[in-house]
């Protein structure tokens, strides 16, 4: 394969300079972005075949003067201009030297269509109004309950008082949630996430965050241990995990089920009968559920389902922990017609 069939098919649009300035190759796909010939382009100054202008009306090559830059410098960072037809590329160049001492041989410049910063950008923005509502909502709870209770403090008596105080209390323990949720996306997304894994009793731990959120909620939890009466277990389930990223984990998908479904939520745990090395913790709901073309989705940012509230970030973050103990997760159908959700998490530290 020849230098133009390499060029041709690579993604990026590429346009190669020699020593003179003179084009010394054009690839199929940055001919079609610039409007010119690759063929007839050769030879070609390269001011005259790199057609890009940024809004202040310099080309390319004025802007960054390749030839005559300083002798350290290597290339031009990723920049935004404008294609004759006025659609955004992102360009890039290469400025090569044989020597510190020695004039510039050879200029590459690569160009990539920017549509694809452009979606990056909405979604970004799309991030960012997502997280501002979910802040604002109980901020704006604290700040009205604080406010008032300033201006009326003397008229108000203990009992509403306090009921106001609560409610600063129960909103101040939602932006907390909502700020640490965040965080763990962020740890997530970056692979910074610290874990702490040990040898832990699934039982116990499963047990306290259904008796948790119980105290919490007045709708029904059934708790189903290994096959035992709720709570009692026929043998120790014992996992390897960080217990606080585990208790993370099953609290999201308990709360979840009590936030989304209906009637009894039930959550089951033991050893899987697919592979024993695993424990498989079952939450279970008796909500409408989610249509199987949305299963893969339902572990994405953001993504809610239905009206009932909640960040959208529980389901991704209790996929991201439990990857990255080495477990799996899945979402099913229940039998009653909500949802299913399976967690199957490792007794031992999986073999790196």
């Amino acid at each position: 394969m020849d230098a133009r069939e390499l060029a041709d098919a690579l993604p990026d649009g590429v346009v190669v300079a020699d020593a003179a300035g003179a084009v010394v190759l054009v690839s199929a796909l940055a001919g079609r972005m610039l409007g010119v010939d690759p063929a007839a382009s050769l030879g070609r100054p390269l001011g005259d075949v790199l057609t890009l202008s940024n809004t202040d009306g310099q080309t390319w090559a004025e802007a960054n003067q390749p030839y005559d830059t300083l002798r350290t410098v290597t290339g031009t960072p990723e920049q935004a201009w404008l294609l004759p037809d006025g659609t955004e590329v992102l360009v890039v160049s290469t400025i090569r030297r044989p020597s510190l001492a020695a004039p510039v041989d050879q200029v590459v410049i690569s160009l990539r269509s920017g549509r694809g910063r452009k979606r990056l950008d909405r979604e970004r923005s799309d991030l960012v109004a997502t997280v501002a509502h979910e802040l604002r909502s109980p901020l704006t709870g604290v700040k009205g309950f604080v406010q008032a209770l300033l201006n009326r403090w003397d008229k108000l008596n203990d009992d509403q008082k306090k009921l106001m105080l609560r409610t600063v209390a129960s909103d101040s323990d939602r932006l907390s949630r909502l700020i640490a949720e965040l965080l763990d996306v962020a740890r997530i997304d970056t692979g910074r996430l610290q874990l702490y894994p040990r040898a832990s009793d699934a039982s116990v731990l499963v047990t306290r965050v259904v008796e948790s959120v119980r105290s919490a909620t007045s709708r029904p939890i059934e708790l189903h241990i290994a096959g035992g009466p709720d709570g009692a277990a026929e043998d120790e389930l014992e996992i390897h995990a960080d217990p606080d990223k585990f208790t993370q984990v099953v609290t999201n998908l308990v709360e979840n089920a009590v936030r989304h479904g209906d009637g009894v939520v039930t959550v089951s745990l033991g050893a899987w009968p697919d592979d024993p090395a695993q424990v498989l913790l079952v939450v279970e709901d008796q909500g409408e559920g989610i249509p199987a073309e949305l299963h893969q989705r339902v572990f994405t940012k953001f993504w809610k389902h239905g009206a009932r509230g909640g960040s959208g970030l529980g389901l991704y973050i209790v996929g991201g922990l439990t990857k990255a103990h080495g477990g799996s997760v899945r979402i099913g159908d229940a039998d009653g017609g909500g949802a299913c959700i399976e967690v199957a998490w490792p007794r031992e530290q999986p073999a790196t």
